[in-house]
């Protein structure tokens, strides 16, 4: 595992963009695993300038997003549908065929997760994932608990998670309590896998996860420790 400390967020969101530029450099066609929240934001801004200023070319690449809240409209701006075409994808040349997002709406559930599944995999397997991590030890919305899952499923979501989340939502009763996430099992398949962590609120899950070298499902990010290609960048503050 790499880890790199940036000083400030503006750095590390530099940092993340230009391993992500990089990957499509050396790979046109590069299959990207995409993470939502406000931690890869800068990273999809940075983005957004190296492809209008210096010609970062997405229109072969494809993408497959983590996750997606169930009951929320992609048309509505708390969706991980709006948020990625408010933040990335209107802004590059990326081919909207060429886009996967779970879809929250969906009726018939388990059916919808075999099929992102099978997406992935005929695709992939992906060749750069990015990650988050959730405060309690997230990743997707793979939440802490006695089992995790492998593949895609619907997963009910921590209340420490919707507390979180809340800010976003004008009300308590409208905060999402399931979402649609890719399991661990694609995750841990990608071919490298970068992981983003900014702010002091991160600093306490940083620590445990670095420092604390057992894998375990009541940290899901714990898993990342057998994969052979993870690089983790994160700012001073949630360095500690």
């Amino acid at each position: 595992m790499k880890i790199s400390i940036k000083s400030d967020y503006r750095e590390m969101s530099k940092e993340a963009a230009g391993i992500v530029a990089d990957a499509i450099r050396a790979k046109p066609n590069l299959v990207l695993g995409l993470a939502t929240g406000s931690t890869p934001l800068g990273m999809y801004k940075e983005l957004i300038r190296i492809h209008k200023e210096e010609g970062l070319d997405f229109s072969q690449v494809v993408t497959f997003n983590l996750d997606e809240f169930c009951g929320v409209s992609p048309n509505d701006k708390q969706s991980y549908h709006y948020y990625m075409y408010e933040n990335l994808f209107s802004h590059i040349n990326i081919n909207p065929q060429n886009i996967h997002i779970p879809d929250g709406n969906v009726e018939e559930a388990e059916e919808f997760c075999r099929i992102y599944d099978k997406m992935i995999e005929e695709h992939g397997p992906i060749d750069l994932q990015v990650l988050g991590i959730g405060r309690n030890g997230h990743i997707g919305f793979n939440e802490p608990a006695d089992k995790l899952a492998v593949d895609t499923h619907v997963t009910p979501l921590a209340e420490e998670t919707r507390r979180v989340i809340s800010n976003f939502f004008d009300k308590w009763e409208n905060v999402p309590k399931k979402a649609i996430t890719m399991g661990l099992g694609a995750i841990m398949k990608a071919k490298k896998i970068l992981l983003l962590a900014n702010g002091k609120k991160k600093v306490d899950i940083m620590r445990k996860f670095i420092k604390d070298r057992h894998v375990t499902t009541k940290l899901p990010a714990s898993f990342l420790h057998l994969h052979p290609n993870v690089t983790v960048v994160m700012d001073k503050e949630a360095a500690g």
